[in-house]
């Protein structure tokens, strides 16, 4: 089964140690290749190349060369070849030159069909040579030298020397392949060896064992050779089924990539080999915007698309590092060794720029994007888990502020002790009615009249004190609390909105709400019953939801828009200018009025840049036909220039700072009596539907 994270055909660059060992071998390979070429008898392997015998031989060894036995999917230096049996009973029977030139033509035939790259042909040649060459030595030594002219036959008496060959041709082999797999992923050989050594030796005991019986029934019945064959295929298909069971157990089925179960594994071998001055480095990905491509173009285009992600990935990673797929859309990769904050930062880059090449599916291009969130070992967390929960925590603060790529801050984690202590503040608080709802006019700028109130939501935590909104809020978003708040607030607020209208004030009531919570199917009908209860028309309430609302097409789609929007609950547009909204799209969503951020209005006194963002902001949603409103306004001079402008009405301490209830009351009682009663609802000429 072929590993989607294997980059072993990547040629090294020269002059590093992976280049030096690979061209070093090479050359001692070959040369010893040479040699035995030139101790060779043409004459005697003329004679045995006439014989059915050697051609059964040589393509025993081929294709003994082409698929090899897998006893487990994470053995690091890859499988053993059938061959060996073959290659080795040739050695003992015909001697060294017969048998290096069969393993030599082998191995280009298995470079040729499964497409090698020359550097991996090339070092796979001299490394069996040179294991061939060390089991050829110690039979010398015993003094046996097998020659096609000369074939040898063991004996139970030559036990000894045959375990001495057998173990010299293992430990050469075991040795050189794990050293160049060691320096190509950058990990130690001791634990290649222990990840590979025991699968791999059980497999060459099996094999080398057979070499020998081989050898005897070539010498007394060579017809009969062919039939190892089924043992070898009995071996093979075992060992096939065990690596598959293995393969499944730790691989994701879709990708191919590495699962969970495997990143656990390869992370704590990562922990307990990591030296002083390195760290290890845990990232997680989860891709932005996929499930829009599910729900437009099905699963089945979704599936593809994760996989292109996957290869895309782990062409983008350094040798040794793993890719996995936790589930979904979301993606982890470890690194073993990784020097700095600085380094990690460098490879996650690289990642997101892979990830951002445009997707060609079905006639369609994708523009893919990913957020990525790094932990680093031990500067974050000790042990798998928590660096996995605090690469996520980054990972949300990467989507948050669409940074794309975060490092883990202990200050802005919202997972810490303190804060799921405070969670369960929050859930008892909700649960006995305990937070309260704050007004803040919004103030006509140049007629100076009451457009509106704002609700803004209150905590006074019987500990801590006044816990702000920026501290719960955010905490309830990533809990299943935000619902259970949401509603509370609309029926908080359409409860004092009922108050005031049939008091006479007639002012109207802002709640906001999350983007999530604008899409529920619930809200409309919570509104309808609502206002239906309370014997209130739906522009006495208004709804205000981020500019982020924007970026995704469902905000023009959704059913729960369609039926705000027939419903009559006017939307506003809170925060406008500080993400990435087109005209395109502002004009397409069903919104009354847009909120320019108070980041932007209260430099506008002082900077020619703000002045100039926010003046274009309220020309542009004045050509639209809707009402802009500045947040923020804090002293006078502010106020002169947004009027000059045509700014049409401004929120913030310098009109009233946020009022409980009474408050509120008694301020609205004295500005909104001495004023025209005011038309709440859509502007004409604005699109009703979205």
């Amino acid at each position: 089964m072929a590993d989607p994270t294997d980059t072993r055909d990547t040629g090294p660059r020269a002059g590093t140690p992976l280049w030096a060992f690979l061209a070093g071998i090479t050359v001692i390979g070959f040369t010893a290749l040479a040699v035995a070429m030139l101790r060779l008898d043409p004459a005697g392997l003329a004679e045995l190349a006439r014989t059915p015998l050697f051609w059964v031989l040589t393509a025993l060894v081929v294709l003994g060369e082409l698929r090899p036995v897998m006893v487990s999917s994470a053995t690091a230096v890859g499988g053993t070849y059938p061959s060996t049996m073959f290659t080795f009973a040739v050695l003992l029977h015909f001697g060294l030159p017969v048998a290096v030139l069969m393993q030599a033509v082998a191995v280009v035939m298995n470079g040729v069909v499964t497409r090698k790259a020359l550097h991996r042909v090339m070092f796979n040649i001299a490394q069996s040579t040179l294991a061939l060459t060390s089991a050829g030595v110690v039979l010398g030594l015993f003094g046996i030298v097998p020659s096609p002219a000369a074939p040898w036959v063991p004996t139970g008496a030559d036990l000894l020397a045959l375990s001495l060959a057998g173990i010299a041709y293992f430990a050469v082999r075991a040795a050189l392949v794990s050293g160049a797999v060691a320096l190509h992923e950058r990990r130690s050989i001791t634990r290649v060896l222990k990840a590979s050594l025991g699968p791999q030796s059980l497999v060459y005991v099996a094999l080398l064992g057979l070499a020998p019986l081989v050898v005897v029934v070539m010498t007394h019945s060579p017809t009969l050779v062919p039939l190892f064959v089924a043992p070898l295929a009995a071996v093979y298909f075992t060992a096939t089924l065990s690596m598959r069971r293995d393969h499944q157990a730790m691989h994701d089925e879709l990708t191919g990539l590495p699962n969970r179960k495997m990143l656990i594994v390869s992370t704590e071998e990562a922990l307990a080999e990591a030296r002083q001055d390195e760290r290890v480095g845990l990232f997680l990905l989860d891709l932005d915007r996929f499930k829009e491509v599910n729900d437009t173009m099905g699963h089945p285009v979704g599936d593809r698309l994760l996989q292109m992600v996957a290869h895309r990935l782990t062409h983008s990673v350094r040798p040794g590092d793993v890719v996995a797929r936790l589930g979904g859309d979301e993606f982890a990769v470890l690194l073993p060794s990784i020097r700095d904050a600085h380094a990690a930062r460098e490879v996650a880059a690289r990642l997101r720029a892979a990830l951002t090449e445009p997707v060609r599916l079905e006639g369609m291009s994708f523009d893919l994007d990913g957020s990525v969130g790094i932990a680093l070992y031990p500067d974050h967390a000790p042990d798998f888990e928590l660096l996995l929960q605090r690469a996520d925590v980054a990972m949300y603060l990467a989507k948050e502020g669409r940074t794309g790529v975060e490092l883990y801050q202990p200050d802005k984690d919202r997972n810490s002790p303190e804060r799921l202590n405070l969670l369960g503040d929050l859930r008892r608080a909700v649960d006995n009615r305990e937070l309260r709802l704050h007004y803040q006019p919004k103030v006509g700028m140049a007629t100076g009249a009451v457009h509106g109130m704002e609700a803004l939501l209150r905590w006074h935590h019987p500990v801590h004190g006044q816990i702000p909104p920026s501290e719960f809020i955010p905490l309830a978003e990533q809990s299943y609390l935000m619902r259970q708040l949401t509603e509370y607030v609309i029926e908080a607020a359409l409860e004092q909105a009922s108050r005031w209208w049939h008091s006479g004030l007639r002012v109207q009531v802002s709640v906001n709400i999350s983007a999530r919570d604008l899409l529920d199917s619930a809200l409309p009908e919570q509104l309808e019953a609502g206002l239906a209860k309370l014997r209130l028309p739906p522009s006495a309430i208004q709804l205000e939801v981020t500019e982020r609302i924007l970026m995704g097409d469902q905000a023009y789609t959704h059913e729960t828009i369609k039926a705000l929007a027939v419903l009559g609950v006017p939307l506003s547009l809170d925060d406008f200018g500080t993400g990435y909204s087109s005209l395109i799209r502002l004009q397409r969503l069903a919104v009354s009025e847009v909120k320019i951020d108070a980041s932007f209005v209260q430099r506008i006194a002082e900077s020619d840049d703000d002045y100039r963002i926010v003046r274009s902001i309220v020309d542009l949603v004045r050509s639209l036909g809707l009402s802009s409103v500045a947040e923020g306004v804090e002293s006078d001079d502010v106020a002169i220039r947004l009027t000059e402008m045509g700014c049409e009405m401004g929120q913030g301490w310098l009109f009233h700072k946020p009022m409980p209830p009474a408050e509120a009351t008694v301020w609205l009682r004295e500005h909104i009596e001495t004023q025209p009663e005011i038309e709440y609802g859509y502007r004409s000429g604005v699109t009703q539907t979205a």
